[in-house]
């Protein structure tokens, strides 16, 4: 049991998982000499040599592309996108041949790929270097989609997405890279698929994931001092969702609160409201709030604006006690 930052937490489920299996690579813009941008795999290619930790043209579609063949035969890359903003470029290798393959070889073929991206705002990156698109990839069939909130979660959930069979986009939220420390244990796994109850609650159910948890919590206990209990649930996994824990959540409290930074237009908040109005209407005691960043480009400028921190949560909690 270590105390670890999310970055030595996944330089640490990486090495552990380059160790116990030597078909685990990585490869990436940068990756091995200078460690990588946010230097994530920094000393793995003096530990484990330039054939596994290799260091890349700048072409995201080339590295996705190329692990992809890695994936089909044999070995279990690790793709890294040097910003969550670079990974449109490889849009099409993810979408239109990572996430089909299995289906489309019936079953011959498997891609065991795990593409990491350090995503969302936080460090004023502007808009070339803050967004946050997962919910593109949670639209195709085919493609798992993580987003862990501490150091723990990141090293158990990129165990776990290295061990998968099927492609996952690992999404990582650079703004807690080094602002959180944890426990994290050696040889960690946490399971695809499930959210945790961060906070209990029973008057209303409060959603979020990666850095926006951490407002999310502020929020929650912000309006505790006014009598209003919010249960937090951290989805730790968008694709697949643990429906489970948040409809059982929901019919609980009978309210519910989304938080994303990614823009409100078919942001992953709107899966989540479809989905759990559709399962618990009678239970519902008020509508569905969403709380996210804006239809408009992430700013250079005005970042505390744009993002749904605590103060725009909180406002958003007591509204749903109001109805």
């Amino acid at each position: 049991m270590s105390e670890l930052t999310m970055v030595e937490a996944l330089r640490s489920g990486m090495r552990e998982a380059m160790h116990a299996d030597a078909s685990v690579v990585l490869l990436g813009e940068d990756v091995g000499r200078v460690g990588g941008v946010f230097r994530v795999s920094d000393g793995l290619r003096d530990e484990f040599g330039p054939a596994r930790v290799i260091d890349t043209p700048l072409s995201e579609g080339g590295i996705v592309g190329t692990a992809i063949g890695m994936a089909m035969h044999g070995l279990r890359p690790i793709a890294e996108i040097q910003f969550a903003d670079f990974i449109y470029p490889a849009f099409d290798q993810l979408v239109n041949e990572a996430a089909k393959i299995r289906y489309r070889s019936g079953g011959q073929f498997s891609v065991p790929l795990v593409v990491r991206a350090p995503y969302g705002g936080g460090i004023k990156g502007g808009h070339y270097h803050s967004q946050s698109p997962e919910a593109y990839f949670t639209h195709t069939a085919g493609l798992k989609v993580v987003c862990p909130s501490n150091p723990r979660d990141a090293k158990g959930l990129l165990r776990a997405a290295i061990d998968d069979p099927d492609p996952v986009i690992f999404f990582e939220p650079k703004r807690i890279y080094r602002a959180v420390r944890d426990e994290v244990p050696d040889e960690i796994r946490v399971p695809l698929g499930k959210a945790e109850i961060v906070r209990e609650g029973a008057d209303v159910t409060l959603i979020a994931y990666g850095a926006m948890l951490y407002e999310a919590l502020a929020a929650a206990e912000e309006v505790a001092r006014e009598g209003i209990e919010v249960e937090l649930v951290d989805l730790r996994t968008l694709i697949p969702l643990d429906l489970e824990t948040l409809e059982a959540s929901v019919n609980k409290t009978g309210r519910f609160v989304v938080v994303h930074e990614a823009p409100l237009t078919s942001g992953f908040g709107a899966e989540i409201v479809s989905r759990l109005t559709e399962r618990c209407f009678y239970a519902l005691e008020a509508p569905p709030i969403r709380v996210t960043g804006f239809d408009t480009p992430f700013p250079y400028t005005l970042e505390d604006v744009y993002l749904p921190l605590a103060r725009r949560i909180a406002p958003a909690l007591r509204k749903a006690m109001e109805d």
